[in-house]
């Protein structure tokens, strides 16, 4: 069961914050051995994200891997990329970076919702979080300097 959602508000709109964002928070939790799935909303989302994955940090190594479905799956790979969340098996932390709300949250005990200045991804977000919230979901929310460590 999901236990906790945290919203991480970024002051910019800029798509390569927002993503350098979710590698940073994917590298820590990987680094606590922690298993990760992050779902986006489209093929070439996911791509841009496992490109960047490899790159954004010369000294990091995040093994991942793109799942378009069931078939894909390693569960040998911790970090799990996808678009759709009724293949993925279930893991520690479901990073969110589609606009809709994800299902299947029973198989995640904490999600990470990246939302960044951009007006209508605040609106999707702002929708989403009331969800949780009708859920009870346990929600916390974090102001975001993009010079600030995760």
């Amino acid at each position: 069961m999901t236990g906790r959602v945290d919203f991480y508000l970024l002051k910019s709109a800029a798509t390569q914050q927002r993503l350098s964002f979710a590698c940073r928070l994917t590298e820590k939790a990987y680094l606590r051995d922690l298993r990760i799935v992050i779902v986006q909303d489209t093929l070439a989302d996911a791509q841009t994200l496992d490109e960047l994955l490899w790159t954004f940090n010369e000294r990091s190594f995040i093994p991942h891997k793109i799942c378009l479905d069931e078939a894909s799956i390693d569960p040998s790979t911790p970090v799990h990329l996808t678009l759709e969340l009724s293949a993925m098996c279930s893991a520690d932390l479901l990073v969110n970076l589609s606009p809709r709300l994800p299902g299947h949250l029973q198989r995640y005990p904490r999600i990470a919702e990246i939302i960044d200045a951009d007006e209508e991804r605040r609106r999707l977000g702002r929708e989403r979080f009331k969800a949780y919230r009708d859920q009870k979901l346990t929600l916390e929310t974090h102001q975001i300097d993009e010079a600030a460590d995760v």
